[in-house]
């Protein structure tokens, strides 16, 4: 390999330089490839579906365990958990363990990680095969003892023991065992009576980088030779360049290409610096608008007048009461960007007929996909190594920066080419949460049973990740492009855009309705949550509305009509820390709220109450103190699962109460933090206190999505409970909220 700056790099020093902690050599690589295409995805955490048991882990005769999980660290704390999930099983110390991430030539294919599915499904899949593992090693070396398999034990440390006192290593008995079998899911668990790991407060792994400066990000990547790529266009999307001067780019000192095919344009140099210079000259040109932009302000008239798709989810007949008081009312949600404090990123070197392309994508193995088609290249020869963005949760541009340094890649091969957005890029060209209207629609009888209830929603799809070439921008704008993808929702119970739509409350009478737009009126998909956020928000805001109109607690009336004892046990437990019967009654500026909500129906528990102040002056909301209560079964790490529920309450807050993306006529207009404001420090919570109901032994639950609704419904339920105002249009800006009261 050159030891020059820019020198030639070979595809083995590519790997060993930017491989934060890949290590593995180039023979070891191809034995990999084909492993890990014999362990198919796993929807469901069933490891009958990635079958071969060292697909999932492998130990060396050194003792030394490597434990693979399709799934990516987004800082949520994965890496930590699946961990200590496979330590725990295995009966081994965390830092004894290797935990490889969504690598497409050595890990299996879990598909996204999205949805909180990683400890339902990977956390659940390691389970199983540690499990496996450690009986497969008992029973070995009971086998060559004479013993029976009964009377062997482990010890934590990486030892198995006899009942007579002889102790064997693991990576003795593994030399003599073949892992290359098919997984037995019926393998003993251990009891978590006897837990070493599960439950204790493991600190995150991938903090200590973060913290101290060190290699922590994708963006932090840097390579010996390295080229620095941008892409070239126009504002927002929806916009085209015209008229661009190539020739006076590709003479500035140090640009190495500029490359256009088709609308494409990239300019490609040495020096990162310069890179930038010469796409601003490049972007100085004149533009069009090709798509109209969605509506500034009536987003309700524009959604509701687009074409349909009527999905029914859920119409419950049931013998109908007579009504005494209803209650209607309709809610919405603004387009909203994803906010990434790092713009999207993706590195790639194309070297021997082989592409390698490290990526902060939640979908390695998409990415894999789209490259090799939009590079005509076989999918084998195509290698997609997961690394963490400087945030992401949800479809940002991670994919678009993977698909394009892949192509530039291609026409100049032998070079690494780092790739990245520049921050008005990402507010400009990612795609965004679509905007959202509910109509509800509910009814009381004398007792204050509800005794009817209807739910409406009106959205483009939330789901449009890239799953062929033509799913990307680059895929698109190329001088031949590729077929746009057919993009359509996601089935309940995941769900969509109707997410969260269908009550956990044994509610009669339902009728629930997604008038499915196909039409996009702007580039919309995935944002952390998805449909729930304004579905919670509906329904958790028209229990309050029933409950004030009924004259009854709102508590009270949740409980009234909630059969699942688990939900109830997170609603009691959230307000009993809060101190529910207790609290201060509303006096025009303070209030308290409270909202519910299992994620999906399947997912976590998670009940949150607040308390907030109102500036009727400036129409600032202040929360003075919040409280959740999360039951997401066994917990792993319950300080992660503060981190999660708390990150969750927080980013939930900036949405309800500040964000959303702006348009005029030709173009999206926030472009950075003034125009497209987010929450600060100063507007923190005072207090936040989260309480977790650990199930051992219970299935693992998602956690990372659990709390976006309830603290929306709670903020509006608290704002109303101060001021007398039910505000139901987000966000709940102090604009709307001055406007609201009067000043």
């Amino acid at each position: 390999m050159s030891t020059e700056p820019f020198g030639p790099l070979t595809r083995r020093a590519f790997l060993v330089a930017g491989a934060l902690t890949v290590s593995f050599t180039l023979i070891a690589r191809a034995q990999a490839g084909p492993k890990a295409a014999t362990a198919t995805n796993s929807e469901t955490g069933d490891v009958k579906n990635s079958s071969w048991l060292d697909a999932w882990i492998q130990v060396g005769a050194d003792g030394h365990v490597t434990v693979f999980t399709g799934k990516v660290e987004l800082g949520q704390g994965v890496r930590t958990a699946l961990t200590q999930v496979a330590a725990e099983e295995l009966d081994i110390a965390p830092a004894t363990i290797d935990l490889i991430t969504a690598d497409t030539w050595r890990t299996p294919d879990e598909g996204l990680t999205a949805g909180s599915h990683s400890l339902q499904e990977s956390g659940t899949a390691i389970q199983r095969a540690a499990a496996c593992v450690r009986w497969l090693l008992i029973q070995g070396v009971a086998k060559s003892w004479n013993v029976s398999p009964e009377t062997v034990t482990t010890t934590g440390d990486g030892h198995l023991r006899a009942g007579d006192g002889r102790v064997a290593s693991y990576g003795g008995v593994a030399s003599g065992l073949s892992l290359h079998v098919e997984v037995n899911p019926a393998a003993p668990l251990r009891d978590p009576a006897h837990f070493r790991t599960m439950g204790k407060e493991l600190p995150r792994v991938d903090i200590p980088a973060k913290l101290t400066g060190g290699s922590a990000f994708l963006q932090d990547i840097r390579l010996p030779g390295m080229l620095h790529a941008r892409v070239v266009r126009g504002p927002s999307y929806g916009t085209q360049l015209r008229s661009v001067d190539i020739a006076s780019a590709q003479s500035r000192p140090g640009v190495i290409k500029v490359i256009q095919n088709g609308d494409f344009i990239a300019v490609v140099a040495k020096d990162e610096w310069v890179a930038i210079l010469a796409q601003r000259d490049l972007q100085r040109s004149s533009y069009i608008a090709t798509t109209p932009q969605p509506p500034g302000a009536d987003i309700v008239e524009k959604l509701k007048s687009l074409p349909a798709e009527d999905i029914s989810v859920l119409n419950t007949q049931n013998a109908v009461e007579r009504g005494v008081l209803t209650v209607k009312a309709q809610y919405t949600r603004p387009w909203l960007s994803h906010g990434s404090i790092g713009p999207s990123c993706a590195v790639a070197l194309f070297e021997d007929d082989v592409l390698t392309v490290y990526t902060h994508s939640q979908g390695a193995f998409n990415v894999q996909r789209v490259a090799a088609e939009l590079l005509g290249l076989p999918p084998e020869k195509v290698h997609v190594i997961h690394r963490e963005g400087a945030g992401c949760y949800g479809q940002n541009g991670a994919d678009d920066a993977a698909a394009e340094a892949a192509f530039l890649a291609k026409v100049l091969p032998g070079r690494p080419i780092r790739l990245q957005w520049m921050r008005e890029q990402e507010f400009g060209w990612e795609p965004l949460g679509p905007g959202m209207v509910t109509e509800l629609e509910a009814s009381l009888d004398a007792q204050n049973r509800i005794v009817s209830w209807r739910h409406e929603i009106w959205s483009n799809r939330h789901n449009d990740r890239p799953v062929t070439a033509g799913g990307t921008l680059v895929g698109r704008e190329v001088q031949r492009p590729f077929p746009p993808q057919k993009g359509k929702p996601i089935p309940m119970p995941e769900g969509d855009a109707d997410r969260n739509s269908n009550p956990l409350y044994a509610l009669p009478n339902m009728h629930v309705v997604f008038h499915y737009l196909p039409d996009m009126l702007t580039r919309c998909s995935s944002l952390r949550s998805l449909g729930a956020h304004l579905n919670v928000f509906s329904i958790e805001s028209m229990f309050d509305e029933l409950a004030k109109a009924a004259g009854i607690d709102p508590l009270t009336l949740r409980l009234a009509h909630m059969e699942d004892d688990r939900a109830r046990a997170v609603m009691e437990a959230a307000t009993a820390r809060f101190g529910w019967s207790r609290r201060s009654r509303a006096d025009g500026r303070r209030g308290c709220g409270m909202a519910f909500a299992r994620y999906k129906n399947e997912g976590a528990y998670c009940a949150v109450v607040m308390e907030v102040e109102v500036d009727r002056d400036t129409g600032r909301i202040a929360v003075r103190r919040a409280v959740a209560a999360v039951d997401g079964g066994q917990a792993v790490n319950p300080d992660g699962i503060r981190n999660q529920i708390e990150g969750g309450l927080i980013q939930s807050l900036s949405w309800t109460s500040r964000e959303a993306a702006t348009f005029d006529a030709e173009k999206r207009t926030s472009f950075d933090w003034s125009m497209y404001p987010i929450l600060r420090f100063p507007d923190v919570p005072d207090s936040i206190e989260v309480h977790i109901i650990n199930r051992p032994g219970m299935p693992f639950l998602g956690m990372a999505e659990a709390a976006q609704g309830p603290t929306a419904a709670a903020l509006a339920n608290a704002l109303d409970d101060a001021t007398g105002l039910r505000l139901r249009n987000l966000p709940l800006s102090p604009e709307r909220v001055r406007a609201a009261v009067g000043v």
